[in-house]
C-alpha cells in the first residue's frame, strides 16, 4: 500500500481518495466476508473429508473462496488501485459463475457435487451471480466519486 491510497487530503489540494467500503461498500463488504469464509470453509472440509468425490467442484469452491477474500480485502483497502483490482476480480467472478452455472446446468454429471458457483448460484439464493454485479456497479461508481 502507498501513501498515495489511503492519505487525506493534502495541503496541496489533493483529494481523499475514495472509501470503498463505506456507505454500500459496507454491506459488499459483508457479503464478500461471509462467502469468503463460507466458501472457504465448505472447501477446505470437502476436500479433507472426500476430495476423490469430487475434485472439480471442491476445487471451484477453493477458488471462489479465495476470489471472494481478495475481493473482501480489496474492498476495505480502497484505493485506486484497490478499486481496479477488485473489478477486474468481480468480473471474473462473474464469469467464472456464469460458466460453471451453464456448465452445471448442460452437463449436471459433470460434477458429482455443487460447487459454489452451481447453478448459478442456486443453492446460495442466486447471490453469487448478484454478487459481482452489484460489485462492479459500486465500483464504477466509486471511480466517479
Amino acid at each position: 500500500m502507498t501513501d498515495t491510497d489511503r492519505t487525506p487530503a493534502t495541503a496541496t489540494g489533493g483529494e481523499r481518495p475514495f472509501d470503498l467500503g463505506t456507505g454500500p461498500g459496507r454491506v459488499l463488504v459483508w457479503f464478500y466476508g461471509v462467502f469468503t469464509v463460507a466458501a472457504a470453509s465448505r472447501s477446505i472440509v470437502q476436500m479433507i473429508l472426500d476430495f476423490g468425490r469430487a475434485p472439480l467442484a471442491y476445487v471451484l469452491s477453493a477458488v471462489a473462496a479465495v476470489v471472494y477474500g481478495f475481493i473482501t480485502y480489496s474492498l476495505v483497502r480502497g484505493g485506486e488501485k484497490a478499486r481496479r483490482s477488485a473489478l477486474v476480480c468481480c468480473a471474473a467472478e462473474l464469469l467464472g459463475v456464469l460458466v460453471v452455472g451453464t456448465w452445471t446446468m448442460v452437463e449436471p454429471s459433470a460434477f458429482a457435487d455443487a460447487t459454489v458457483w452451481s447453478d448459478f448460484g442456486m443453492g446460495y439464493l442466486f447471490i453469487p451471480v448478484i454478487l459481482p454485479i452489484t460489485g462492479m456497479m459500486w465500483l464504477r461508481r466509486a471511480k466517479n466519486a
